[in-house]
């Protein structure tokens, strides 16, 4: 039998469709999303605005390699939840200032109930940051991610 070789380059195509100034139709693979900004922004409230799709592909992401880093060291995940608390200095959005960190800090929560001993939960909380690319974007854009593990041992 022969092993199947995985990938390890490939490319990521997305379309996006202005519907107004502010709502965004996205595609990707077979996939419709919408972006849009507040009502009081100016927008519809129809979809997470651009600033919060950002944040949101780090809770997904990191969901996602959680389970990853879980499966490969056979550490049990009972359930697993996520939040964000971010800095936003939205001056560059108000095109007042440039801003080179625009997340200046992000506060990650994760809930997790699980089983594992203290050396395995060791090994997820030391490999997420490392194999998650959302984190490695945001905190090698100068962003501090402080991640806040609360356990709940079952």
């Amino acid at each position: 039998m022969t092993a199947t070789k995985i990938k390890t380059s490939v490319r990521t195509k997305l379309t996006g469709e202005s519907e107004s100034h502010s709502r965004t139709l996205l595609r990707s693979r077979d996939l419709i999303d919408i972006s849009d900004e507040p009502e009081a922004r100016g927008g519809s409230n129809e979809g997470f605005a651009p600033t919060e799709m950002a944040l949101a592909s780090l809770l997904a992401c990191s969901n996602v390699i959680s389970h990853k880093i879980a499966a490969k060291n056979n550490i049990d995940i009972q359930h697993i939840d996520f939040e964000i608390d971010a800095e936003f200095n939205r001056l560059g959005v108000t095109l007042q200032d440039e801003i080179d960190v625009p997340f200046p800090e992000i506060l990650l929560t994760i809930k997790l109930k699980t089983s594992a001993s203290e050396q395995e939960l060791d090994i997820l909380k030391q490999d997420l940051p490392r194999f998650c690319p959302v984190a490695k974007v945001f905190s090698q854009s100068g962003s501090k991610i402080t991640t806040k593990w609360l356990v709940n041992q079952a």
